[in-house]
């Protein structure tokens, strides 16, 4: 079965926002409302990713201004409440991903980490983008005809004992029709039709 051709690179910001270890905080703050971003990666050097500061990281300042931390695991948070620049506000080492890994890595990462947006790296480290969890979704703005034309070259074309299938796409919601000779293959078929990028829901009537 052909893999999806949709990578990070095909949906990331090409251009991204970032600043560097000296920025201050309320430099930061305009930043993301100016740009209307959640994260901004730090940067050094040629433009090597080194941390990422998040309105996570940012809120402790507000958070406690007035009290100090009462749990064992609010004592690091807190400890954010009084830095001033980026190489203090920001999680380091960044979580980052490769413009060649697929969507669905990107959205485990983001799963995994419980993060919004993830720098764009290459193998040095250096930026090449930003990907944001909206971006990830832009999939799913695919017209139904071109999720039926991949479908119909992409995996159909290789199933030969299923070849009499016929099959529809409303809303990205793809159901597939007809008999099919080998029943061990209908596992097969519904992951490779759900592996088209823009797929919502796979549904099966099959004799």
């Amino acid at each position: 079965m052909a893999a999806s051709r949709y990578t990070v690179s095909d949906v990331m910001t090409h251009t991204a926002v970032a600043i560097g270890r000296e920025a201050s905080y309320k430099e930061i703050v305009e930043l993301m409302h100016q740009w209307r971003v959640s994260a901004v990666p730090v940067l050094e050097g040629e433009g090597r990713v080194v941390g990422v500061v998040s309105e996570a990281d940012l809120l402790p300042k507000e958070e406690f201004r007035q009290d100090d931390p009462k749990l064992p695991d609010q004592i690091e948070e807190a400890s954010k409440a009084d830095a001033v620049l980026a190489e203090e506000l920001m999680s380091s080492p960044a979580v980052t991903v490769h413009a060649d890994s697929t969507l669905a890595e990107a959205a485990r990462i983001m799963a995994r980490k419980r993060v919004k947006r993830l720098p764009v790296v290459n193998s040095l480290g250096m930026l090449e983008g930003v990907v944001s969890r909206s971006d990830l979704l832009k999939v799913f703005l695919r017209p139904d005809e071109e999720i039926d034309e991949e479908i119909r070259s992409a995996v159909l074309a290789e199933l030969a004992p299923v070849d009499r299938l016929e099959f529809s796409v409303l809303d990205g919601v793809v159901t597939l029709r007809g008999p099919v000779r080998n029943r061990s293959l209908v596992p097969l078929l519904a992951r490779a039709v759900r592996a088209v990028e823009g797929v919502v829901d796979v549904r099966m009537e099959l004799a």
